[in-house]
């Protein structure tokens, strides 16, 4: 079975190609970060309409390197929510209009279980059940899986994203957009000059006695200090490592509560904030040491992607199971939620 996978959510393009039993074929991104960045954050009508411009010439492009037809699908996925309203609706209307002409089944997939099961795309790959934390730029999540489909929420946070709070605290000091990675990258700099830590950070609600997460309060710390010292080369490294010691120590002690709690011994953590070399390192150190093992997609997954939409639809038909919205695979009809519960999973279009 052949599955064209489209994301269109926030402000990247991704389609690709997966086949059942072959494997991804194919994929493409193009990320509108240049385009942003001149304004310091996402402005939802430029990715829209950049959306427009970039869809149809990707999937042509693939198709290409695939050595592969429109005519050999078998279905379309695409990412139903949650996102920005005009984006979304833009992936969802090629992939009706190509499902209409093709007479082939869409499906309108939640992009967190894109993410989720984006490690199976890996070599070797977790099975069910797990733990997933899903960590982004858009969402902090703690989930119990213990099938396709079957996701009980354990926590999440109560205000800023971890991704947010990194762009934010970038921000204050001065990193531009997207700030998540430069002050990564900053940190580890400041870490590898073997220099003390100079500033402690709190860890919020490390101690709390649930999962669930809190980082605005982490990034009003950082702003504390931008205000008190002189920012300097040296400063500023030092409260970026700062910053990323704390928010990767509550991230780690919460996910391995999470394997506690639930007495499993696989971690999946999908998400771009998942693509930190420091979160990495700490979580595979700590989940040596109870005998767990931590599963990542690969660094190109790891952001928006149109492989996870194309993997998760794949599965879906091959199950059987639906997202929740039979009337995603009526000829011409399609629906986006840009809020969607990843647990619920009986959504219809009038949701």
């Amino acid at each position: 079975m052949l599955v064209l996978g489209i994301e269109t959510s926030c402000d990247e393009t991704g389609v690709a190609l997966y086949h059942t039993r072959q494997g991804l074929l194919s994929h493409a991104l193009y990320s509108q970060t240049e385009m942003h960045g001149e304004y310091g954050g996402v402005v939802p009508e430029l990715a829209s309409r950049d959306h427009i411009r970039r869809l149809l010439p990707l999937i042509r492009q693939i198709f290409a390197e695939a050595s592969l037809t429109l005519q050999d699908l078998d279905a379309i996925a695409y990412t139903r929510g949650p996102g920005l309203a005009g984006a979304l609706l833009v992936g969802a209307s090629v992939a009706a209009a190509l499902g209409l002409a093709l007479k082939v089944p869409v499906l309108g997939i939640h992009h967190l279980e894109g993410h989720l099961l984006s490690p199976l795309l890996s070599d070797p790959a977790p099975v069910f059940p797990f733990v997933a934390l899903l960590v982004s730029g858009g969402h902090t999540q703690l989930m119990e899986v213990t099938g396709l489909g079957q996701y009980r929420l354990l926590g999440e946070t109560v205000d800023d994203a971890a991704g947010e709070a990194f762009d934010k605290t970038a921000k204050l000091l001065g990193l531009g957009y997207p700030g998540g990675p430069a002050l990564s990258r900053l940190a580890d700099e400041f870490s590898r000059t073997g220099q003390s830590p100079r500033f402690e950070l709190p860890r919020p609600m490390l101690h709390s006695g649930d999962f669930n997460f809190s980082f605005s309060g982490l990034k009003t710390a950082v702003l504390t200090l931008v205000n008190k010292h002189e920012m300097t080369p040296q400063s500023r490294g030092a409260i970026a490592q700062a910053f990323q010691e704390a928010a990767v120590e509550v991230l780690t002690e919460k996910s391995l509560a999470a394997l506690a709690k639930t007495g499993l011994t696989q971690l999946v953590v999908a998400g771009g904030v998942g693509a930190n070399r420091r979160l990495r390192s700490n979580l595979d150190r700590r989940a040596e040491m109870i005998g767990a093992t931590v599963y990542y997609p690969k660094l190109e997954f790891c952001t928006d992607n149109g492989a996870m939409i194309a993997f998760a639809g794949a599965m879906r038909m091959e199950s059987g199971l639906e997202p929740g919205e039979t009337e995603d695979l009526k000829p011409g009809r399609f629906t986006i939620n840009p809020r969607w519960d990843l647990e619920m999973q009986e959504i219809g279009p009038d949701a």
